[in-house]
């Protein structure tokens, strides 16, 4: 019997954005943010005050996004032998907290001008709100272009685009008080503000915890991909099979595989990986391949007395273990 370990080809590099777009949005955001703080000061406005808040969460998003990146393309090294891809996935779950904090403040506030209503300059909430709704869609179309985003950079758009719907929603409360003079409207915006950063917050708080958890990445089946490979030409048996994420677009896999006695083992294993990339795209696997043991030594393995604890016989059922 033969025992060989195979570790298919490590391509993969963690994937980080393009810094450019993240500090032009930060910019942009920065900017805007010191506008919208006098504005909101002069008009009196919840809304207003409350979508600056959120800027500024944006603006740390952003600025964390920038670091993190830069972390993550280090090379791993000494203990960390993964690199400091993670640290994008920190990045993503410091913006949910962020996010979820800050609702739970703005709702307090919205409850509280809901039973004691101040006056808003609506016609200064509507001009800002306008150009909010400009900022944040030029800034969500930077962080948004490409087909594929890390969990980091996931973060920082999700931030601002929480915070272009939060300008349609201040907007349409400042068209409410020119209309009908209704100055709830504004409390009532903020709390639409405050729903939309909770929901923000629960998605990337859920994203980054499964990657903590070690849970297969969104999209793949670790029992389809485990009866594809007991399904596989000359496989006789296949456990411990584990699929787990290191990072945003990271995929790893790691699997004990049972093949005929005589069989090629390291062909089997090349076959194998080529099979897990071309069908899930899994680039860094680490398969056990062995042979079945002979039936001679199985008998002397569970026959009394033989010495170590008797072994069980390998499956005929081509049936994975998760």
């Amino acid at each position: 019997m033969g025992a060989h370990a195979g570790h298919g080809q490590h391509r993969h590099a963690p994937p980080t954005a393009d810094r450019r777009p993240l500090a032009l949005a930060l910019a942009l955001i920065l900017v805007f943010m010191t506008g919208e703080v006098v504005a909101g000061i002069l008009a009196s406005s919840l809304a207003l005050l409350s979508d600056a808040a959120h800027m500024l969460t944006d603006a740390a998003a952003l600025g964390l996004a920038l670091v993190a990146a830069g972390v993550a393309r280090r090379p791993a090294h000494g203990a960390m032998t993964f690199g400091m891809g993670r640290v994008e996935v920190l990045s993503a779950q410091a913006n949910g907290i962020a996010l979820l904090v800050l609702a739970v403040l703005i709702a307090i506030e919205s409850v509280r001008r809901l039973s004691e209503p101040t006056h808003v300059a609506a016609t200064a909430v509507l001009v800002v709100a306008l150009v909010g709704v400009a900022v944040n869609a030029l800034a969500a179309r930077l962080l948004g272009g490409g087909e594929s985003r890390s969990l980091n950079v996931e973060g920082a758009f999700r931030h601002v685009l929480t915070d272009l719907y939060a300008f349609l929603a201040t907007g349409a409360a400042a068209v409410v008080i020119l209309a009908t003079g209704f100055q709830r409207a504004d409390p009532i915006a903020s709390l639409v503000v405050a729903a939309l950063m909770l929901r923000s917050a629960y998605v990337l708080l859920r994203a980054s915890g499964r990657v903590f958890m070690e849970a297969a990445p969104a999209g793949l089946d670790p029992q389809r991909i485990g009866s594809e490979l007991a399904h596989a030409a000359n496989v006789v048996e296949v456990h411990d099979l584990h699929v787990w994420e290191v990072t945003s677009g990271f995929t790893a896999l790691s699997a004990h595989i049972v093949v005929p006695a005589g069989s090629d083992c390291h062909l089997a294993r090349v076959e194998l990986e080529r099979m897990l990339d071309e069908r899930f795209g899994i680039e860094h696997t680490t398969l056990q391949v062995d042979h079945v043991p002979p039936r001679e030594l199985l008998e002397i393995d569970s026959s009394p007395g033989g010495g170590s604890q008797p072994s069980e016989p390998p499956r005929s059922k081509r049936q994975p273990e998760k």
